[in-house]
Order: structure tokens, then sequence, then C-alpha cells
């Protein structure tokens, strides 16, 4: 069940893949007044939305190791990735917001948003079968 893929790149992006998302979604508990600044105006519930996109990138981060439903797993963190992809470019098109960051780092965040996807997909997706 906890199995990993048999290639090892894929097998370590995979444990990196859960690792990160287990970690950053700890932190939006730890930490919930950053996620709560970069949330955009026009959401509600920000306190609740901070919760529940913690909640389900630690599960995210869990699920990709159980075998069984790792692509589900994948597919459900890269929807996730383009959910708050909006706090994302909130912060990049009000970089006053935060002046503790520096401003190529906002903008960097939005393709990142690609990597981390591309990243989900190649780490969770079934092994290829060999016809023969």
């Amino acid at each position: 069940m906890f199995t990993l893929p048999a290639s090892k790149p894929r097998a370590a992006a995979l444990v990196a893949l859960g690792l990160l998302f287990i970690a950053a979604g700890a932190n939006h508990f730890l930490n919930p007044d950053f996620y709560l600044r970069i949330m955009p105006p026009w959401l509600p519930a920000h306190r609740e939305m901070v919760a529940l996109s913690g909640a389900l990138e630690i599960l995210g981060g869990l699920t990709v190791f159980v075998a069984p439903i790792r692509s589900w797993a994948g597919w459900g963190l890269i929807l996730l990735l383009v959910a708050v992809f909006p706090a994302n470019l909130h912060m990049a098109l009000s970089p006053e917001l935060f002046p503790d960051l520096p401003r190529g780092a906002l903008w960097a965040r939005l393709p990142l948003q690609a990597v981390l996807i591309g990243w989900a997909w190649w780490a969770t997706r079934p092994a290829r079968s060999v016809r023969v």
C-alpha cells in the first residue's frame, strides 16, 4: 500500500512532493497570519479558507504515499494548486502589501505553480505497462 515507484527519480520526486505539501499545509496552522494576508479581498471566509487549504495540502501530501489512490491524490494537488493561484496573483499585483518580500519573488510564485503542477502530475501518474 505504501509502495514507491520503481524508478528512483520518480520515487524521490514523490517523497519530496509529499513532504513538501505536508510541511506547507502544517505551516497554514503554524503561521496563519501570512496566509490570511495573501487572501484576495474578494474571497469570503479567509480564516476558514486558510485552514481548509492547509488541511487539503496535508491530506494531499499524505495520500501521495498510498499507492491505490496516488494518481487521485496527484490530481487533487493539481486542483488545489489551481485553486490557490488567485492568492499568488494577488500577491504579485499588490506588492505594496508585502514590503518584506522582493517583487521578483512575488512574480516568481506564478510560474512556480506550473512547476509544482508538473511535478505533482509526473510523480503521481500511474506506472506505464510495457506490452510484449
